[in-house]
């Protein structure tokens, strides 16, 4: 299969087919994506993407509907991603499909996913009462009250900076742990140009990073056009190499379409993964 982006479905029109079909997932290799923006191999994180998918339904044995929300965690090492519109067409398969039991739907699931993206996921169908209890705001410093001058709407890394003492310039070098997040964040589909909307979640260890910097600097995302997983990568490479923190961890809580959300972390330590990795979802999600 050709992973040419423009051939896949996102770039043209689809139909919302009936019936279960598996060869509806339209698998792309990752590294064609990273080396696109410019990542190339040498990677400096560990983590995992994070789908959730809100209308998901079968048909049981004798035909009445059962829904639920899929959750779909996929390593960051993983072969491919998953073009997310092909996702939703083979998801929206299985509406009108009889399975016997869930956990013939699960097994469904498990077989293709771990398929399509080339290494095993992992997969849980949660009831409405379970995905009730699970929404927040979010927690960290929000940066989106600061008072900063945006010039630049294309990636600008150079916007990003350690604090200075003011002193010649002088850069803070004493070590700080911080959380920082921003609801501001926009990017665009890199076939369609259609807005992705996100809170970006950035929590370090290392010299402070300058806020107003940051803040611009996401903002410069508002006209670039990559996929959310690279997206992720490329903030979280930026970040490493011009601030050099000691730990970083990066978190993209992407707003759904299509009845679809990806939330793609990227992390420098496992230790960082309780707080961004699987937590609940934004309200807003």
């Amino acid at each position: 299969m050709t992973s040419d982006l423009h051939t896949g479905p996102l770039g043209i029109d689809a139909e919302y087919k009936e019936g279960y079909d598996p060869g509806l997932l339209f698998p792309m290799p990752r590294h064609e994506g990273r080396n696109a923006v410019g990542l190339g191999s040498g990677r400096t994180w560990i983590g995992h993407d994070l789908w959730t998918g809100y209308e998901f339904s079968w048909l049981n044995a004798k035909g009445r509907p059962s829904v639920a929300v899929l959750s779909i965690a996929v390593d960051a090492g993983s072969t491919n991603i998953v073009e997310s519109k092909s996702m939703k067409l083979y998801l929206n398969g299985f509406a009108q499909t009889r399975f016997a039991s869930v956990d013939e739907v699960s097994r469904r699931l498990q077989e293709d996913l771990d398929r399509a993206f080339g290494a095993p996921v992992t997969l849980t169908l949660m009831n409405l009462d379970e995905l009730a209890t699970g929404m927040a705001l979010g927690a960290g410093k929000c940066l989106d009250e600061l008072d900063v001058e945006i010039v630049s709407y294309q990636r600008d890394p150079s916007l990003l900076a350690k604090k200075s003492t003011g002193r010649a310039q002088e850069q803070v070098e004493a070590e700080v742990e911080e959380l920082l997040v921003s609801h501001l964040f926009r990017s665009l589909c890199p076939v369609t140009a259609q807005p992705d909307w996100a809170s970006i979640f950035v929590h370090y260890q290392g010299a402070p990073i300058n806020h107003e910097g940051l803040l611009a600097y996401l903002i410069s995302y508002r006209e670039h056009q990559a996929f959310h997983e690279t997206t992720i990568e490329r903030i979280y490479e930026d970040i490493w190499q011009t601030c050099k923190p000691s730990v970083l961890a990066v978190s993209g809580r992407f707003l759904r379409r299509g009845g679809l959300d990806i939330n793609p972390f990227r992390t420098s330590s496992i230790q960082k993964a309780d707080g961004l990795a699987l937590g609940t979802r934004l309200a807003r999600q």
